[in-house]
Formats: structure tokens, sequence, C-alpha cells
């Protein structure tokens, strides 16, 4: 099982459910509060302590939620959009697409590991400094794998094939 296969399913994230997330409403809110939601859970340890578990639990039910939430959009051509069925075109059919885009995929998820380790480095340490320059450095790859679905949406419709399943 790969990573962002076994997320997805983790997450149920059906064909209805994917039509939902294409809302650009659900890609940007999820996008743009995921990880701040996740260090300020974490980092309420110092205030709340072990009800930390509880807050956490509460950003997992959103991250969750957040897919479910939003209809479905009227159009789908915000870059938003594209970019979340870029996404289920990736994990759907990644062994299909060419090299040149899993290799850029699989990169721009490894560019967002060393951001990750110095934003839990600063969790750890309750370093806010380390924690918002983790986080950024986490967060941009993130963005640019998102133009990277775009761009493998657009290429995967140009050579004639579809995104959604008919019904």
């Amino acid at each position: 099982m790969d990573g962002m296969g076994g997320l997805a399913r983790v997450f149920g994230m059906s064909e209805t459910v994917w039509r939902r997330h294409a809302n650009p409403w659900s890609g940007w809110s999820r996008a743009l509060t995921g990880l701040p939601l996740i260090c300020l859970s974490i980092w309420s340890r110092a205030w709340i302590g072990s009800w930390a578990w509880a807050a956490l639990g509460l950003v997992a039910l959103w991250l969750w939620l957040n897919p479910r939430v939003f209809p479905p959009p009227p159009r789908f051509d915000s870059w938003m959009s594209r970019g979340v069925m870029g996404e289920k075109v990736y994990l759907a059919h990644r062994a299909a697409l060419p090299a040149h885009h899993r290799r850029a995929a699989a990169l721009l998820a490894w560019l967002s590991l060393p951001g990750l380790l110095v934003m839990s480095w600063g969790l750890y340490v309750l370093a806010a400094d380390l924690v918002i320059l983790g986080a950024a450095l986490a967060a941009l790859p993130k963005f640019w794998f998102i133009d990277r679905m775009v761009w493998i949406l657009e290429d995967w419709q140009r050579a004639g094939g579809t995104v959604w399943q008919a019904g």
C-alpha cells in the first residue's frame, strides 16, 4: 500500500466525496487549516496537558469531515478543483502516468520532509519560530504538488482520460 493511496482509503474517498472535495472551499480550507490546526493541537499540550489528544482528535475529525461538508462545485475549472481532480487521477492511475509526473510527485512529497522534521522538533521543544519555519517549508512543496496535479489532470484529459466514473 502506498502512502497517498492508503490515506485516500483511510479517509473513505468515494467518488461522491472526491466530487465534494473538488469544491474550492473544501480544497482551500483543508490546505490552509490542516497543518496549522495540527500544530496548534500538539502545542496545546503546554496549556491543557493530555487534553491535547482531544484537540488532535478534533483536527482529525475536521480533516475527515472537510471533503464531505461542501457540495460538489457547479464548475470544476478553478485551480484547486483541478488540483484535487488531478490528485484523484494520480492515485487511481499512477502506473499509467508518464514517468516524469511520477518522479516529480514523489520528489515534491519528499521535499516536505525536512520542513516536517523542523516543525516536529519545534513542537517538541515548543519553539514557535521552528514550528512556523518548518510548517512553511513543508507547505510550499505541498502547493507545488497541487500544481503538479493540475498538470497531470491536463495531460490525462488531453490523452482522452476521464476523471469521474460514468453514472
